[in-house]
């Protein structure tokens, strides 16, 4: 189980996080799979032909190479120069012939597959049709270096009437199959000759140049369609995305186009019906919980007027404590609606102005605050963002007396630091600072006018912005709470 969880995080860590780019890797991967698969088996299957050609193209010249070296051997040694010269003067024939005295030492070429099937055939097949031949040489060479006669001559150094209709040395060479035999001592015939096919080496091999280029092409248009289908395919889920994340943040976003595969119209019909649902819903419950708040402080009132009309005075001492503890829940129930529901457009803010401003407005009040220039931007609502940031800012003037703010940009977000220099929270206060009406002790004791909305409200907005808000005390002392919003 560790190895395989091993190799998962291995390849999700590989793959692209988007699904566009994890479809395209697939598809690029499988496309990649097929074409080497392909070509494995077409390059064996292509191999394999050459070589069986190779074989029959080896032995047809060797049954001619056979019956030249049985004329040359059927004639007087005087006449052969002659009749080797009249070949020559008539522009070759299939081979071409020289005489010399001893066998020429040949540059083989580099050992292929190919090259030694038809060496070995021509060989093989010599001595099966002179037997009475006892000495004989085999090779294949390029015509660059190819030595004809023993007097060191080269292919290049022969007229061109005499190789011009037998042997290709230009523009693009070919192998030459050179056959030495001895006809008596001091006499080897020489006989060079092209195969049937010049170009047999290339046939066996899957990765010439033509082929990798038409492979290549081929591929790089199959790849092309591959990703624009898969584009195409997964653009409304893209905008889905998109809708979905604006919806979140309280935007407003046209409908989604109807268009598309049938799934993805199903899908964008039942999101749009849903998100008239929820809208519908936040609607109703603001007015519902707007109405019910409101209406509930004409009672509190009523009680409060009939509260003085006791003669008791301690009992009417505690219906007011009590008829003030809940005007003030109503007023912090008012207050939390007003302040987490801003509707306003997303439009980029400049930190530095914001926060001038903010500080600015502290600094009237007779607060130090320390604030560093940033020089960043985010695309956010000003009001709720000016508010979130506040209420933090209150926070942390309220119990530590002096405050820092800062912002900077990080792993893919912008992150705005407001640090005071207060007690700061235990560690197992963390968990329930965010929930209503909830406050520390030493809050109660420095704020007593407040209601433990603040923090609440500031992490509701910045939630509403595709944000994080954390708290977590300084090392030197204090509390820094962490707004992280999504960088531009």
């Amino acid at each position: 189980m560790p190895e395989a969880s091993r190799y998962a995080r291995a390849l999700a860590w590989l793959l692209p996080q988007s699904l566009l780019g994890r479809l395209s890797v697939v598809m690029v991967a499988g496309v990649l799979l097929t074409q080497l698969v392909g070509n494995l088996i077409w390059g064996a299957q292509l191999r394999k032909d050459a070589e069986v050609e190779a074989r029959i193209a080896s032995q047809h010249i060797a049954h001619s190479a056979a019956g030249t070296v049985r004329f040359f051997l059927s004639l007087p040694v005087n006449y052969r120069p002659i009749l080797i010269q009249q070949f020559r003067e008539m522009g070759g024939t299939r081979f071409f012939v020289n005489v010399n005295r001893a066998p020429l030492a040949i540059a083989a070429i580099e050992p292929l597959a190919l090259a030694g099937t038809v060496v070995d055939n021509v060989g093989a097949t010599l001595k099966a049709d002179l037997p009475q031949l006892a000495h004989y040489q085999v090779a294949l060479a390029w015509p660059e270096q190819l030595t004809v006669s023993d007097s060191g001559s080269k292919i290049a150094d022969l007229p061109a009437s005499w190789v011009q209709h037998i042997l290709l040395a230009q523009p693009n060479p070919a192998p030459i199959l050179v056959i030495q035999a001895e006809l008596e001592p001091g006499n080897w015939l020489y006989l060079a000759a092209l195969m049937p096919n010049p170009y047999f080496l290339d046939s066996g091999n899957p990765l010439s140049r033509d082929r990798v280029l038409l492979q290549g092409l081929s591929l790089a248009a199959v790849l092309l369609l591959s990703i624009l289908v898969v584009r195409w395919t997964t653009r409304p889920l893209a905008a889905l995305s998109d809708a979905a994340e604006a919806f979140g943040k309280g935007e407003n976003t046209p409908d989604l186009p109807e268009t598309g595969s049938r799934e993805f119209v199903k899908t964008a019909r039942a999101f749009s019906a849903m998100r008239e649902r929820i809208q519908r819903y936040l609607e109703d419950r603001e007015r519902l919980f707007v109405s019910i708040s409101h209406d509930l402080r004409t009672p509190i009132t009523r009680l409060k007027l009939r509260t003085e009309l006791l003669d008791d005075d301690d009992l009417r001492n505690e219906f007011h404590d009590d008829l003030d503890e809940l005007d003030m829940m109503v007023k912090g129930a008012l207050q939390c609606v007003k302040d987490s529901d801003i509707h306003e457009n997303a439009t980029e803010v400049r930190l530095d102005a914001l926060l001038q401003r903010i500080v600015r407005g502290t600094q009237l009040g007779g607060h130090q605050v320390r604030f560093t220039e940033c020089g960043l931007s985010v695309t956010a609502k000003p009001l709720a963002l000016k508010r979130a940031i506040g209420n933090l800012l209150d926070n942390a003037l309220y119990y530590g007396k002096t405050a820092e703010i800062s912002a900077h940009r990080e792993a893919g977000h912008v992150a705005i630091r407001i640090r005071d220099h207060g007690p700061g929270v235990p560690e197992d206060a963390f968990g329930s600072l965010f929930q209503p009406y909830v406050r520390l002790e030493h809050g109660r004791d420095q704020n007593a006018d407040g209601m433990g909305l603040g923090l609440g409200i500031a992490r509701s907005i910045v939630q509403a912005h595709g944000g994080e808000l954390t708290l977590q005390n300084h090392p030197d002392g204090g509390l820094v709470a962490t707004i992280s919003l999504p960088a531009q």
